[in-house]
């Protein structure tokens, strides 16, 4: 499957990573790997990517939802922006150089983007959990790209 989901011309402003957020997602992330704890009212996992320019990893924590066979689902929504996040672009740049953390355990995972009728069921399965991001994709013209991790054989 492609990573073919274009930005949007339209959608709520998206914080810059100034050193506020940037501290935030350090201690999220200190969480969710320790703990696997739920942030912000869901389940939650640090994403490992590699930055797609830079080759540098880059982590960022990140909702997920239950997938099929084990799985993991998470939403490139970006809360609704016109831009797709950079970690979107990075997977799709390296989709097999990937990696999860979450509850003190460490996965190397695949990703592929949901399209079609996967995408429709997984849309709603998430927007069914967690009503936010209904919203998010009211704010933007672009489609919210949903990836699915599977754990790499």
């Amino acid at each position: 499957m492609t990573f073919d989901t274009p930005d949007g011309t339209t959608g709520a402003r998206q914080p810059k990573a100034g050193p506020v957020l940037r501290w935030l997602n350090r201690f999220a992330g200190r969480r969710i790997r320790k703990a696997g704890t739920a942030f912000g009212g869901m389940n939650a996992l640090v994403l490992t990517t590699v930055g797609r320019r830079t080759g540098t990893e880059r982590r960022t924590p990140v909702g997920w939802f239950p997938g099929e066979d084990g799985s993991w689902l998470i939403v490139a929504s970006a809360a609704g922006a016109p831009r797709n996040p950079a970690w979107y672009h990075n997977i799709a740049a390296n989709p097999d150089k990937i990696r999860i953390e979450l509850a003190g355990e460490t996965h190397d995972v695949t990703a592929e983007q949901l399209h079609d009728e996967q995408r429709d069921r997984a849309w709603m399965q998430i927007t069914t959990a967690a009503p936010r991001f209904a919203e998010y994709q009211r704010k933007t013209d672009r489609q919210l790209p949903i990836i699915r991790l599977t754990p790499r054989q």
